[in-house]
Order: structure tokens, then sequence, then C-alpha cells
């Protein structure tokens, strides 16, 4: 062949590359996240993670508090406790009973924070820093009106003979309680933002 005929043959090979490699540069169907779809799931397993981290945040600020007045520093958790141990459950001082009070502690906030995420994310995504700051807020005292007052001032009497939940710990205690888990849950919100490649931030 001439050396005309294989210039011109190598650049017939180089369009066919060419045509390969865009070829092979398109997403297969199923390989690409859809733009503009919500995808709860990802959003229920962001907002689990967040909801850890917040109950982490909110438990922390009990226990250095508790500190802070020279109580015993899993105070919360014991008063939490009696809702299934009853009265007994405030002269616990360590060990398993404590600890497996801080893992319903965090779990409970587990649920919580993908109620929460679901909200931010489903309906207040893009919104501005300080609308956002008042959905979780009334989110939080919501949340801490109905558990007190809507759930716990009857139900444990009702099961257990006695309010040491709503009676022990002070209404402000409460209310700021549920008041770091949600502004905790929204300072960490970036993590569990959705991304176009269907990761976490």
């Amino acid at each position: 062949m001439s050396r005309e005929e294989n210039l011109r043959r190598l650049e017939q090979l180089r369009n066919q590359v060419r045509v390969l490699e865009d070829e092979l540069a398109r997403p297969e169907p199923g390989e690409h996240w859809a733009e503009g779809r919500y995808y709860t799931a990802y959003h229920v397993l962001a907002g689990m993670m967040l909801g850890f981290l917040a109950a982490a945040s909110s438990l922390l600020f009990n226990v250095v508090g508790s500190l802070l007045i020279r109580q015993h520093p899993m105070e919360i958790i014991r008063v939490y406790l009696t809702f299934p141990l009853g009265e007994r459950a405030l002269s616990i001082e360590s060990g398993a009973i404590l600890a497996l009070g801080c893992c319903l502690y965090l779990s409970t906030g587990v649920v919580f924070g993908v109620l929460f995420h679901l909200v931010l994310s489903r309906f207040f995504e893009g919104r501005p820093p300080v609308q956002r700051w008042g959905v979780v807020t009334a989110m939080g005292l919501a949340l801490w009106v109905v558990n007190y007052y809507g759930v716990l001032s009857w139900l444990q009497p009702a099961l257990f003979g006695g309010d040491w939940i709503v009676r022990l710990v002070p209404a402000w205690v409460a209310a700021l309680t549920h008041l770091v888990f949600a502004w905790t849950l929204l300072v960490a919100d970036d993590l569990g933002r959705f991304d176009r490649e269907g990761h976490l931030k």
C-alpha cells in the first residue's frame, strides 16, 4: 500500500476509535441517577446517620450539664429508663443497663433523625438558612410537647404508676435537649445532601 493509502487507513481507524470512545462514555440505562427525582431510601439512610449524630450531641449536652450541677452524669438516661423500669431506674449507678439506656437514647434519635431529614430535604432544600432554622426549631419544640405532654404525661403513669420523666426533667431542660438535637441535625445536614453521583458529600 502507498503512503497515502496508509494515512487514509490510519485516519479511518482513528475515527472508529473516537466513535467507540464516545459510545463507551455514554452511561448505560440504570447507571446514572435521573435528575429531579427524590430518592427516599437514600434520605432515610442519611436521616438515620444524622439522627445518630444529633442524639449523641444532645446526650453529651445532658452529660456535661449534669456534671456542672453535680448530678450523676447519666441522670438523663436514668430518668428515661424509668419508662421501662419504673422508679428503681433512678438508683442505677453504672454498668450494662446504663449502656443499654444510651443505646436506646441514640436509637430514638435515629428514628427522629429520619423524620427531620425527610422534611428538610423534601420540602426545604435550598431554602434560606433562617427559614430552615425556624423549621427545625419548630419541629424540635413540637416533638418535645408531643413527647412530654401528649404521650409521657399520661402513658408512663398508666403503665408504671409514676410520671418520673415529666416530673424530674425540668421543662426547660427537656425543651433545650430537643432543640440541641434539632439544631445539631441542621448543622450536620450537609453531610446528608444528595448529589448527582448518588454519594454523601
